[in-house]
Order: structure tokens, then C-alpha cells, then sequence
């Protein structure tokens, strides 16, 4: 069974956030996969992770490249696993995958001040539990650190 962990954005952008857990996912020796919503998000996190910080950048590509398979980090609109990743991140309202055994761990990544997106998650909570997998549910305290709440 999949680890489901759920990341409840409070005033926060997932710019802000998805770095580093992108860099913790590589530190552990998973490769990962971000599903998006479009591409036109794909292109913004694709320039975002190059230039997040100075002294830094993720290595990663597009499943537009040639060498999709090869990415350690594929960023992605479509629910397959090209790159086999271990760990998928489903950001913008992306809906679980079909086969959440197939990964290690799937993190949704969803705005708390959208109404929808929070009802989505309950969703996909409930979900996730009825076919027996493990579901965390992670919130920033005053500092900005994650929390496990449930």
C-alpha cells in the first residue's frame, strides 16, 4: 500500500513549497513525477525550479522531452509514469491516480482558502482510505513547518 499525504496549503503558494519537498523526494533516491493541471502550468513551474534559488536548482524536465524517462523530477499533465516515478505530487486539483499502489508515496497539494479544492480533498481522502492505504494530513504551524494533523 501507497503512503497518501495530504498538504494543506494556508497562505502559501505552491511555488513556495514544492521545492523542497521535491528536494527531500531526491535526497531519499525516489524519482518523482508532478502532475499539473496544464501545460501552461508545467511551463511555469518548469522555469520556477530552475531559478528558485541562487544557489540551487532541481534537476528536471518536461514529459514534452525527448528524455522523459531519464528525469529524476518530470513534470507532467497527463497520469502516466513515464519516468517511473516512485512518488507522484498532484497539484491544481489533479485527482488521484488510478493506481496509487503504483508509488511509494502520492502527495496532494491543495489551496485551503479554495473551497473546492478542500472538498476535492476530502474526496480523495476518503478515497484513498477505502482502499486501505495510509493517509496523513500535513499543516504549516506558525513557522511555516509542516505539521502532521491527522
Amino acid at each position: 500500500m501507497a503512503e497518501v499525504l495530504f498538504y494543506h496549503l494556508d497562505n502559501q503558494r505552491i511555488e513556495a513549497v514544492l521545492p523542497a519537498l521535491l528536494e527531500k523526494s531526491l535526497a531519499r533516491g525516489w524519482r518523482v513525477a508532478v502532475q499539473t493541471a496544464s501545460d501552461d502550468r508545467i511551463d511555469s513551474l518548469d522555469a520556477h525550479l530552475w531559478t528558485y534559488r541562487d544557489d540551487s536548482f532541481l534537476p528536471h524536465g518536461t514529459d514534452r522531452d525527448n528524455a522523459a524517462a531519464e528525469q529524476p523530477v518530470l513534470l507532467t499533465s497527463s497520469d502516466g509514469n513515464p519516468n517511473s516515478a516512485d512518488v507522484r505530487f498532484l497539484i491544481d486539483g489533479v485527482p488521484l491516480p488510478q493506481d496509487i499502489s503504483a508509488y511509494t508515496r502520492v502527495v496532494l497539494i491543495f489551496d485551503g482558502a479554495d473551497t473546492d479544492a478542500v472538498t476535492g480533498a476530502r474526496t480523495h481522502w476518503t478515497a484513498a482510505k477505502a482502499q486501505g492505504h495510509e493517509a496523513t494530513y500535513w499543516q504549516p504551524d506558525e513557522h511555516g513547518r509542516w505539521q502532521r494533523k491527522a
